[in-house]
């Protein structure tokens, strides 16, 4: 879900960008759109609905190919609610981010009986990563993009990445960039380029990284930094990054902390949210060999 929630996150931080990208038009009449379609929400993972100029962009980003329901008839059913609530035009548009080979990742109608749906299906490893390199906000996905090179590319992202003026900006860029990348390189790799003081203080890249990278983790942990990052990157992670890392850090940590043990207790939670954001880079790490709940007391000791 952490991929999901980052391109939502771009989608709905950049909508001039993304229209430009794959409707061609330039317009700052763009909407975001924050719906649950009437019913009932289809399905648990983030989608984004953009409202440009008089139509309604539909954006659904894929990592796998499987789902229930699936993916072709979600998206008729989409188009059904979104058609019905708004009645104007109504643009869909697969975004598939790591490559696959189903046969779900090459279809763009919906058939049964006398019924056809047509969408719209890109799939990143495809396309040329150019225009990603050329434009700040959509930088992040030129890491999944067509290459003979994938470390050349991946290295070019990162420097123009470095070239972004505003620190608040290269921050957002450059832990999404981390995140997307983690579906197609090492970790090791993305952490000789993805480097710098602004990375390195960032606990959401590197808990992020944790959780896309290392499937090992055990499942309860995996758990709560999956539904952690849910809410950190779609509620959180813009208002983190404005109103600085060191609150959002914290809380980051106390909802991991209260999914593995239960919830932390208020002195507790006080002493995390008076963390460094060093500390808090610490704990956050030293957190992921936390058996019980009194590690944490122990850790405050050992750490005071």
């Amino acid at each position: 879900m952490a991929y999901d929630n980052t391109c939502k996150y771009i989608a709905e931080r950049y909508p001039q960008d993304i229209a430009r990208w794959l409707l061609s038009v330039e317009t700052s009449e763009i909407q975001v759109l924050k719906t649950e379609l009437i019913q009932e929400p289809i399905r648990a993972d983030s989608v984004t609905f953009l409202r440009v100029l008089s139509s309604i962009l539909h954006l659904e980003f894929q990592t796998v190919a499987s789902s229930t329901p699936p993916l072709p008839f979600r998206m008729l059913d989409y188009w059904v609610r979104l058609k019905r609530q708004y009645n104007c035009d109504v643009q869909q548009v697969v975004i598939f981010l790591k490559e696959t080979t189903s046969e779900v990742a090459f279809t763009e109608i919906y058939r049964e009986g006398s019924t056809t749906h047509q969408y719209r299906v890109i799939r990143l490893w495809e396309q040329d990563p150019a225009p990603f390199l050329a434009n700040p906000a959509l930088l992040p996905f030129a890491t999944l993009a067509r290459s003979n090179d994938p470390e050349t590319l991946l290295s070019q992202v990162a420097q123009q990445v470095a070239r972004i003026e505003s620190v608040s900006e290269r921050q957002n860029i450059a832990t999404c960039a981390g995140v997307l990348a983690g579906l197609r390189f090492e970790k090791r790799l993305l952490q000789q380029l993805f480097r710098s003081e602004l990375m390195r203080e960032s606990v959401f890249y590197q808990s992020i990284l944790e959780e896309g990278l290392q499937e090992g983790l055990q499942q309860g942990l995996e758990r709560g930094l999956q539904r952690g990052l849910e809410r950190g990157l779609e509620q959180g992670l813009e208002q983190g990054l404005q109103r600085g890392q060191q609150q959002e850090a914290a809380s980051l940590i106390i909802r991991q902390l209260g999914r593995r043990f239960g919830a932390v207790d208020e002195q507790l939670q006080k002493q995390i949210q008076g963390l460094s954001l060093t500390k808090l880079e610490d704990l956050a790490e030293a957190l992921l060999d936390f058996s019980q709940g009194s590690d944490l007391i122990t850790w405050f000791e050992q750490n005071s």
